[in-house]
């Protein structure tokens, strides 16, 4: 293709996409931000947001897409803005993060307006007030989504606007009152009120004073409503003085844009002369510049208004001046280069996204498989557990059992003894005896089978069932002991608790082996006393001992209290397994002067099992 060619595809190529610009009737709009720092800001925030995606730090992701979405907004680009607040709303969404989903939703319907995205706006400006951090913020935000739902109603419109001033400027946020003020304006406009609308700029102007590019792009607005009602010499004063401002400070930027809002001042001026000279030099500062851009929009004004007025000539010079110049403005253009940097960064961003993606599914398999491998485990220690507990269950049941059983164990010499007793009682006529033995002896018998299957009983009811067990003994032995059942003050014999018919055994033997083979009436003391926090129980008689007793047993009677000690020890064993109390047992034999043998038998104090 020839340079020629290649040129008129340029413009043929930019027109059909609408690029084409009218000379009498367009007014280009100052950037907020210089494009050199905008490029920078993007260039910067996509270097942190590769970092932060190659550490998979959520909550920094979102923070250098937000970045990025801001660097995008001061180049102008908002479909660009849009894409990457998307992704920051989504992510910040995920990780429930209210605020910062208010402040990303507001930004992100801010852009949409911008681009004329009506419905979506008003959607993200409610989500924005849905999850807003206080009552302000969310009126706010509704405020702005029922001014864009009442496009037909300027008057609704403005008392949004107004409504949301008031807040905004209490609030102290001065850029968001400013973008209130040119809302106004525009609104104003609409209703064809242009000198409100200039005075809604001027606010607007005194909350940005201290940012000169938003100033020189208010200011420009207001030149275009001055030109708009043929108020050419404010118009010209006004684009004159930022021109002047922008030469001083070297801002080239502004410098094409006042040119070519002058060019069109002029045009509408009806002084094509002085307008065809503001474009001229601003097609040649952005040709030194670099400026691609602001080259194609001079080069396509002077090219419509040499096609509308016949002037081939001064079309082909330009053609020949453009080709010319063509290669160096590529290469000056940094735009271009940041453009190619930051295609070739976006790539990178899309890479690492998508390896993201695969990362996070396979921490996600991971996850689960653990989640399931926990689960699993968990199972098994519950069956385990479930195991050992029902083991235990029946173990501590078998306990319980073989304590009921050893508990439960009658002795066989009283039973039969308490026969031969009666059976004595009724061969020697003394039926009165007889009857007073059975009574005492089967209500014993009941008490016992009564408590049978109780491990404690209160202290009281073990007196009593021993008294009644002492007094049918003393009946048949009258002559060969008495009794003495002493109990301490300072037990309560009502909510103390004692082992269950523990103590009995050891009172038969006292008599038995000890008492009934004196030649003299002997003295059974059963005592009970608090001792340091410990119940006491004592059995003390002054029978013939252990060692003359041992000497006249025959042997079932060794047997019996080889059996019936046993029995104690293992009765005692099983309530401290159960219970976890601190039983404990001794028989000893008195030898200081005096025969007989004292039983102690020590447990904790309880009132409660």
């Amino acid at each position: 293709m020839s340079l020629k060619q290649a040129f008129f595809a340029f413009i043929f190529f930019t027109l059909n996409l609408g690029l084409e610009v009218s000379a009498q009737d367009s007014i280009q709009p100052a950037a907020t931000k210089s494009k050199k720092a905008a490029s920078y800001k993007i260039s910067r925030a996509a270097d942190d947001l590769k970092e932060s995606l190659d550490a998979n730090d959520e909550v920094q992701i979102a923070k250098n897409y937000e970045n990025l979405a801001d660097g995008f907004i001061e180049k102008g680009d908002n479909a660009k803005a849009e894409e990457y607040l998307k992704k920051a709303l989504g992510t910040y969404t995920k990780l429930k993060r209210n605020r910062d989903q208010t402040r990303v939703n507001r930004s992100l319907a801010k852009v949409q307006e911008s681009q004329n995205k009506i419905t979506s706006a008003i959607q993200n400006y409610e989500a924005a007030g849905a999850v807003a951090p206080d009552k302000n913020y969310e009126q706010l935000n509704f405020n702005d989504a029922n001014r864009l739902r009442n496009a037909n109603n300027p008057a609704a419109q403005m008392g949004y606007s107004k409504y949301n001033i008031q807040i905004l400027e209490k609030a102290d946020k001065k850029e968001e009152v400013a973008d209130a003020y040119v809302q106004q304006a525009q609104m104003n406009l609409q209703q064809k009120n242009k000198e409100v609308a200039i005075q809604s700029y001027e606010k607007a102007i005194s909350y940005v004073k201290d940012k000169p590019e938003e100033v020189a792009k208010l200011r420009t607005e207001i030149a275009k409503v001055y030109a708009s009602d043929n108020q050419f010499d404010k118009a010209l004063g006004i684009s004159e003085k930022l021109l002047a401002e922008a030469k001083t400070k070297n801002d080239f930027d502004t410098q094409i844009k006042q040119l070519q809002t002058l060019a069109t001042i002029y045009f509408k001026k009806n002084e094509p002369e002085k307008a065809i000279q503001c474009l001229q030099q601003a097609y040649q500062l952005a040709l030194q510049q670099g400026k691609t851009d602001e080259v194609k929009n001079s080069l396509l004004q002077l090219l419509q208004y040499y096609k509308t007025h016949g002037k081939d000539k001064e079309s082909i010079a330009l053609y020949d001046d453009f080709f010319q110049n063509f290669d160096k403005l590529i290469r000056n253009d940094s735009s271009l280069i940041d453009e190619k940097t930051f295609q070739v960064t976006e790539e990178k961003i899309r890479q690492l996204e998508k390896e993201k993606i695969l990362k996070d599914e396979l921490i996600a398999k991971k996850n689960t498989f653990n989640y399931v491998l926990l689960g699993s485990l968990l199972l098994l220690l519950l069956l385990v557990g479930l195991i050992v507990k029902a083991l235990y269950s029946i173990k501590i049941k078998n306990k319980e059992i073989a304590l009921q059983s050893l508990r439960r164990e009658m002795n066989p010499h009283f039973i039969f003894n308490s026969l031969n007793s009666v059976n004595q009682f009724i061969s020697q006529n003394k039926e009165l005896e007889a009857n007073k033995y059975l009574t005492s002896y089967s209500h014993l018998m009941r008490n016992m089978m009564e408590n049978s299957n109780k491990d404690f009983i209160s202290l009281s009811n073990e007196i009593e069932q021993l008294k009644k067990y002492l007094d049918l003994e003393h009946l048949r032995f009258q002559d060969k002991f008495d009794y003495q059942i002493v109990v301490d003050d300072a037990l309560d014999t009502e909510t103390t608790l004692v082992p269950n018919m523990l103590i009995q055994p050891h009172l038969e033997n006292a008599i038995w082996h000890g008492l009934r083979y004196r030649d003299t009436k002997g003295l059974l003391l059963l005592k009970f006393e608090l001792n340091r926090g410990k119940v006491s129980v004592l059995v003390d008689d002054n029978g013939i001992g252990l060692t003359e007793s041992a000497a006249l047993k025959t042997r079932n009677q060794k047997v019996h209290q080889s059996r019936g000690v046993t029995n104690t020890k293992e009765r005692i064993s099983l309530l401290n397994e159960l219970y976890k109390t601190n039983i404990d047992f001794s028989i000893t034999e008195k030898n200081s002067g005096t025969t007989g043998t004292l039983v102690t038998l020590t447990f904790p104090l309880l009132d409660k099992l």
